[in-house]
């Protein structure tokens, strides 16, 4: 099986819809993936991320599956925190919880990294252990039982479908450290997600103990050729 996770295009946020920009990355996007198809279309409940998966199941006639827990508003409640300034932000942009991520504390906390102290008044606890659950619940309905212990799946038959799930940022660094056993700390402050940035991840198609590997991260080729502008977060040109 392959896993495509999808971050959704260029948004406005209120309302929650795409810009116009947005929705040419979105048919860009969708001519891609539309040259080896998608067996299941999954989408967060937002708006911008059914506006993002829209033009693909226009041209491959598809329904999306509607997966509310997916809905960013769900991992904002638990995934940010008082930034000082009199306002909410993401964890992993706040320079305290940044350098914290990255500390040898939480590091040997590993897969409880949750319990550290400075982390007492926080849901990210919460947040993570829903996520997982869900997660899990989703690659299981797909054949891929996982075994959280040993950080492996074991594939209950031969998957040859290609998957998508439209969603977003901040969801998706939580979403994507659950898929891949890797601690949230770690996937949140090193790696990200660009908008309709496409990340690939390879369920080998056998029976058994299998491991998921990335095979592209936040690819955002679709829009190169469609000479759309590639700038990560619309501030990083390259």
């Amino acid at each position: 099986m392959l896993l495509f996770f999808i971050r959704h295009g260029d948004p406005i946020y209120n309302p929650d819809k795409l810009t116009p920009l947005g929705r040419r990355q979105a048919e860009a996007l969708a001519k891609r993936l539309a040259q080896y198809g998608i067996d299941k279309i999954y989408s967060s409940t937002s708006n911008r991320a059914i506006e993002t998966a829209a033009p693909t199941c226009e041209l491959l006639k598809k329904e999306p599956v509607l997966l509310d827990w997916c809905n960013e508003s769900h991992a904002w409640e638990d995934f940010a925190a008082d930034n000082g300034r009199g306002g909410m932000s993401w964890v992993f942009q706040q320079e305290r919880y940044i350098n914290l991520f990255v500390s040898d504390e939480i590091r040997r906390l590993d897969k409880e990294w949750y319990n550290h102290p400075a982390l007492k008044n926080t849901r990210l606890r919460e947040g993570k252990q829903r996520i997982q659950k869900e997660t899990d619940a989703l690659l299981a309905s797909l054949g891929y039982e996982h075994n959280l212990e040993k950080g492996t799946y074991n594939s209950i038959y031969e998957n040859n479908e290609r998957v998508a799930l439209f969603a977003h940022q901040g969801f998706g660094l939580a979403f994507l450290s659950c898929v891949l056993d890797i601690p949230y700390p770690q996937f949140s402050t090193h790696f990200d997600t660009g908008h309709t940035g496409m990340t690939v991840i390879e369920f080998p198609a056998r029976i058994g103990n299998v491991i998921p590997k990335i095979l592209q991260l936040s690819n955002d080729s679709h829009l190169y050729r469609d000479g759309l502008p590639t700038d990560y977060q619309n501030r990083i040109k390259f």
